[in-house]
C-alpha cells in the first residue's frame, strides 16, 4: 500500500510540472491578441497601437511612433545609490540647520549646546520619519540602502526612533564640536547649512561606517566557526 501511494505521489508531481504547450500557445495567443483576421500578425509594442489612441504624445519630434520599453531606466534610476543616499543626508542636515538652528538662534538666546542637542534631536526625528522611509521607497529589493542607515530596521521597530534620537543627537554635538575647532583655527566664523550638512554626513557617515566594519566581522567569524566545526 505504501509503494502504491509512493508511485500515485510521483505521477501526480510530474504530470503537475509538465509543460502545458497548448496553455503557452494561448498565452502567446492572447499576447498578441490575435484572431482569425489578424492571424500571423506581430505583437505591436507601439503605444498609439496598443491604446488605440492616435495622440500627438504617443510620437517622437521627428514624428516616429514611441514604443513601450519595459526595461528602460528612469533618470533615478541611472545615479548611483551612494551619491542619492549621500544627497538626501546631507538635504536633510541642512533643512534642520536652516529651519531649527537658526530658528532657535533667533527667537531665543540659548546657549549653543542646548541648539545643537535641540537639533539633534530633531535630525533623528526627520531622519527615522522622512530618511529612512525615502531609502525603503526607492530600493529595488536588493536593500542597497542600508548600509547608509545606522540602524536599517522596518517601521516595526519602534524602538528606532529613540535610537535615532540619541544617535544623531550625539552627531550634531560633534558636528558642534567641529565647527569650534574649525573657529579656533580661524577657518570659519559661523554656521550655515552648506556646510552643516557635509559635516553631519561626515561624521554620520563614519560611524555608519564603523558600525558596518563590526558587522561584517562578526559575521565573518561566525562563519569561521562554523566552518571549523
Amino acid at each position: 500500500m505504501a509503494k502504491k501511494k509512493k508511485q500515485i505521489r510521483e505521477t501526480t508531481i510530474e504530470n503537475y510540472y509538465d509543460l502545458k504547450v497548448d496553455k503557452v500557445d494561448e498565452l502567446v495567443a492572447a499576447l498578441k491578441d490575435e484572431t482569425p483576421e489578424d492571424a500571423g500578425n506581430d505583437l505591436t509594442m507601439f503605444i498609439s497601437d496598443c491604446t488605440g489612441v492616435d495622440d500627438p504624445k504617443n510620437y517622437t519630434r521627428s514624428g516616429k511612433k514611441k514604443e513601450f520599453d519595459p526595461y528602460k531606466t528612469d533618470f533615478l534610476g541611472k545615479i548611483p545609490v551612494w551619491l542619492k543616499a549621500v544627497f538626501i543626508k546631507w538635504w536633510f542636515a541642512g533643512m534642520v540647520c536652516y529651519f531649527i538652528m537658526f530658528g532657535i538662534q533667533q527667537f531665543m538666546n540659548a546657549d549653543p549646546i542646548d541648539v545643537a542637542v535641540i537639533s539633534g534631536i530633531v535630525l533623528g526625528m526627520v531622519v527615522e520619519l522622512f530618511v529612512n522611509p525615502i531609502f525603503r521607497y526607492m530600493e529595488r529589493g536588493d536593500k542597497e540602502y542600508e548600509p547608509y542607515e545606522m540602524f536599517p530596521f522596518p517601521f516595526k521597530a519602534y524602538w528606532t526612533f529613540f535610537t535615532n534620537i540619541l544617535y544623531y543627537t550625539v552627531v550634531v554635538v560633534i558636528v558642534y564640536f567641529l565647527y569650534y575647532a574649525l573657529g579656533l583655527l580661524g577657518v570659519i566664523y559661523g554656521v550655515e547649512p552648506l556646510l552643516y550638512g557635509t559635516l553631519s554626513v561626515i561624521v554620520d557617515m563614519a560611524f555608519i561606517g564603523i558600525k558596518d566594519l563590526i558587522v561584517y566581522l562578526v559575521k565573518k567569524r561566525k562563519k569561521e566557526r562554523v566552518a571549523n566545526v
